[in-house]
């Protein structure tokens, strides 16, 4: 197995690319979703949208506005988790940030053969995969570029996308009380 790294190790990878910035989410629950801020608010039945003090909005924001893509596909589980309502929630203002963020329920995931991890693939060359714990704790990333992996990454990405629902469209698919 590949060397981890941490998270500020790759950052760079967020604005370096040349064209796309592609993620995909198949986690129940996220650590970091829990410890943040918004996770009360989210809790109170509060709304999000684009906020430009934002640090990842704002990137995502200055990286649209110059041409580049940033796209993820959540997978949802039926009936979605807490902390996938979350996503759905606070995923809005990345939205309206510029990132095209798009759902895939699970049984769709597992039908088409993705992978069961996180994964972010920059510009069709470079994967990022996550490794993550039963807790949802990130453990640290494996950076990989041979062939295999990264093209199982974008075959992944492109079965993914096909059938992966915009996120205003798939939120009109969740009923409210679940």
């Amino acid at each position: 197995m590949p060397d981890l790294v941490t998270f500020d190790e790759i950052t760079h990878l967020f604005t370096g690319f040349q064209h796309t910035a592609w993620r995909l989410e198949t986690q129940r629950g996220y650590a970091t979703d829990r410890d943040s801020p918004n996770w009360p608010r989210f809790r109170r039945g509060e709304t999000f949208g684009y906020d430009p003090t934002n640090p990842w909005q704002a990137t995502v924001r200055r990286q649209t506005q110059a041409g580049k893509r940033y796209e993820r596909v959540r997978l949802v589980d039926d009936p979605p988790t807490e902390g996938q309502r979350f996503l759905l929630a606070t995923g809005l203002g990345n939205v309206s940030a510029g990132e095209d963020i798009r759902n895939l329920w699970r049984t769709d995931a597992v039908r088409l053969g993705l992978p069961d991890y996180d994964f972010w693939l920059f510009d069709s060359r470079t994967l990022v995969k996550f490794v993550i714990d039963e807790h949802g704790v990130t453990l640290g990333l494996q950076v990989l570029e041979d062939a295999e992996n990264v093209v199982r990454a974008c075959q992944a990405r492109d079965a993914a996308w096909h059938h992966a629902v915009p996120t205003g469209r798939f939120q009109a698919q969740v009923p409210s009380g679940r």
